[in-house]
């Protein structure tokens, strides 16, 4: 099996598209077409990582944070970023990561943290924005079930939990043939009325060419007539952080106290405990205080997230209660999400999580 299949898998659960601007997801050093070996699933990429997958005999290593971030003009080794470089590329192994693209993604870091939380009835807490478009075509009636299902199949039609969806309206399309064309109905040269289906339905706007080409091979018109409208529609199924409720409230140090556990927590931190019952969680991995507004603003007991500034946690003690539980510790699970995307596709393919703590941060 080639390592791009892999990354297919991982593209298709997470699209490129979908990562931040700031971002550099996607692959990182290496050659696709190289045969895998094996993989190994790590948070960040270290000499030890690289080390370990050498060890293990592995050519592929899978992490959540890009490698790379910045150009660089020289590759020298005076730093642990150019030293990876420098040792994947002497040892032939890929490395692909996963980053903001598995934050957005539907199923990714952040739901896998509810998860582990035992949240329920999620929802995205801050909804991509324009990232959607309408896709409208006319199509034969007799045709229109095919060309639906066609357009299902490259990614229409997905509207929260609800797949297939769309909304067709009857009518009449003419059209004259002129010479040198090949009509599917009609004469040449003669003005045809046709009985025709608008079809409607909506997809990710990064799926527009894709769509395009299924649009065009399902349609039997030698020139499909299609529209394509951008949408300000707020996107539910992907964006930033989560909301969901627990099936049972807790009080605050009840619930403190097992994030701390379930997290591995060395020191939590959190703003002035007010009583509240805990049913209510919002949470982002990583570097999430950006979100703490709209946290407050979803009616959240708690916003859990891995990184808060000193000042972000003036004036909110009424508001909400905000858990800082470290930026590794929260994102520590990613790797299991890795895990089952490439096992439930390749069962037999050897797949590691690695062993290596690569938290920079250390408690006494």
């Amino acid at each position: 099996m080639k390592i791009k299949q892999i990354v297919s898998a991982l593209e298709r659960f997470a699209p490129l598209p979908l990562q931040d601007g700031f971002d550099n997801a996607g692959l990182q050093i290496g050659l696709t077409e190289a045969e895998a070996t094996g993989a190994l699933l790590c948070l960040d990429v270290t000499e030890a990582v690289l080390d370990e997958a050498i060890a293990l005999g592995y050519n592929l290593v899978i992490s959540h944070h890009p490698l790379i971030f910045k150009g660089y003009k020289s590759i020298t080794g005076k730093d642990y970023v150019e030293r990876c470089i420098l040792k994947a590329i002497k040892n032939d192994i890929v490395i692909y990561s996963a980053h903001t693209n598995l934050d957005n993604a539907q199923g990714g870091v952040n739901y896998k943290i509810a998860e582990k939380i035992g949240l329920k009835n999620l929802k995205v807490l801050e909804p991509k924005e324009n990232n959607l478009v309408k896709l409208v075509t006319f199509v034969p009636y007799a045709q229109a079930d095919a060309v639906r299902e066609a357009l299902f199949a490259a990614g229409c039609g997905n509207i929260g939990d609800y797949d297939s969806c769309s909304y067709n309206l009857k009518g009449e399309g003419t059209f004259r043939a002129k010479e040198g064309t090949h009509p599917f109905c009609g004469t040449i040269g003669e003005l045809h009325h046709e009985e025709e289906v608008r079809i409607e339905t909506i997809l990710p706007s990064f799926k527009k060419a894709e769509t395009i080409k299924a649009l065009l091979a399902a349609h039997p018109y030698e020139e499909p007539a299609f529209d394509i409208y951008p949408l300000l529609n707020d996107w539910s199924q992907a964006g930033s952080g989560i909301v969901g409720e627990l099936d049972e409230s807790e009080t605050e140090l009840e619930f403190l106290k097992r994030i701390k556990k379930t997290f591995e927590v060395g020191c939590l931190r959190h703003n002035k405990l007010k009583g509240r019952e805990i049913q209510k969680v919002a949470l982002c991995g990583g570097a999430g205080a950006f979100l703490l507004p709209q946290a407050i603003r979803s009616g959240a007991d708690v916003f859990i997230t891995g990184e808060i500034k000193y000042h972000d946690y003036f004036g909110h003690e009424e508001d909400i209660l905000m858990a800082e539980i470290g930026h590794y510790e929260s994102e520590q699970y990613t790797k299991e999400i890795f895990y089952s995307i490439i096992r439930d596709l390749f069962p037999n393919f050897a797949l590691q999580l690695s062993k290596i703590n690569t938290n920079p941060i250390k408690y006494l």
